[in-house]
């Protein structure tokens, strides 16, 4: 059976501890540990909670994020106060299969010489593994007090591997801008308010607020100015929509700048540039020429042909 241990002599004020003896699944925890003057109560006990965890368990950021109420902003400021005391070592390594991992080495008390390996854990060569169960620092052989941090500065040196750039990505793509009428027709302008608003009648997720309306009422102009049908308009926004969309009006403006047609070339001028002009009677000489009208030739002009 735990024997409880009773304070002896009355305790004027403060807290009054009953202890009962651990017999198992218990962790030594050092008093420079949970009554460091430099750390924050959540780092303290997050400490604990390391020490206290088996080899080889995961102490990311979100793990402990998801187990414990704390935010993930207050869990990484932690784990950084225990790496800056000491407490935490953490490196990125490449494994041979070119995974990159978070290697990170708990120290129960820093600044002392490895006394225990976690069994079935290979340490790192330049830094000692962590371990729950503290060892008597008289079983240790004596080390110099210079060797344990030359080895974290050599671990906290070394740098990230950076990320590797997408493929195909040669820097930030350039902001699409709205495309806008040439020419203001309050028609058009009209007839583009109409086709905005009345997308949600095929499309209820396309329902747009007035005044992404009136935004973006230009650019489907531009749209109509260009010759294109407003039918063909209607078709390329309300086509592949998403399953759920949050931002409709970013949606389409980013389709009315994107896809914006080209203007369509002047039939007229494509006609009339491949064909010749016309035979012509010159008027002094009777010969024929080339001329978009009846007149005299280009010797008459000139006054070479008698």
């Amino acid at each position: 059976m735990p024997s409880r241990v009773m304070p002896s002599g009355p305790v004027p004020s403060g807290v009054v501890h009953i202890n009962s003896r651990h017999t198992a699944r218990f962790t030594v925890v050092g008093n420079h540990l949970a009554q460091h003057p430099g750390l924050s109560l959540v780092a303290i006990a997050l400490a604990v909670h390391i020490q206290s965890l088996p080899a080889g368990a995961r102490i990311g950021v979100k793990v402990l994020a998801d187990r414990f109420p704390e935010s993930e902003a207050r869990v990484a400021a932690a784990l950084r106060e225990l790496e800056a005391h000491g407490y935490l070592c953490r490196t990125r390594e490449r494994l041979p299969n070119g995974r990159v991992v978070t290697r990170t080495v708990s120290y129960n008390q820093p600044g002392k010489p490895r006394t225990d390996v976690s069994p079935g854990v290979v340490p790192p060569a330049a830094a000692p593994v962590a371990s729950a169960v503290p060892v008597a620092p008289a079983a240790a052989a004596p080390v110099p007090p210079a060797v344990v941090p030359a080895a974290e500065q050599q671990l906290r040196s070394q740098p990230p591997p950076q990320p590797l750039p997408r493929a195909g990505v040669h820097g930030p793509r350039p902001a699409l801008v709205l495309p806008q009428p040439l020419v203001p027709d309050p028609e058009r302008h009209r007839a583009a308010i109409d086709l905005l608003s009345g997308l949600r009648r095929d499309e209820p997720m396309l329902l747009l607020a007035e005044t992404d309306v009136r935004r973006l009422a230009p650019a489907v102009a531009a749209w109509l100015e260009r010759d294109a049908r407003p039918d063909a308009v209607h078709a390329v926004l309300t086509a592949d929509l998403p399953g759920r969309l949050r931002h409709p009006a970013a949606l389409l403006a980013h389709r009315l700048a994107a896809l914006v047609p080209p203007p369509l070339p002047d039939l007229r001028t494509r006609e009339g540039a491949g064909r010749p002009d016309p035979l012509q009677n010159c008027d002094a000489c009777d010969h024929a020429f080339r001329s978009p009208g009846p007149g005299r030739c280009r010797d008459c002009r000139a006054g070479r042909r008698r």
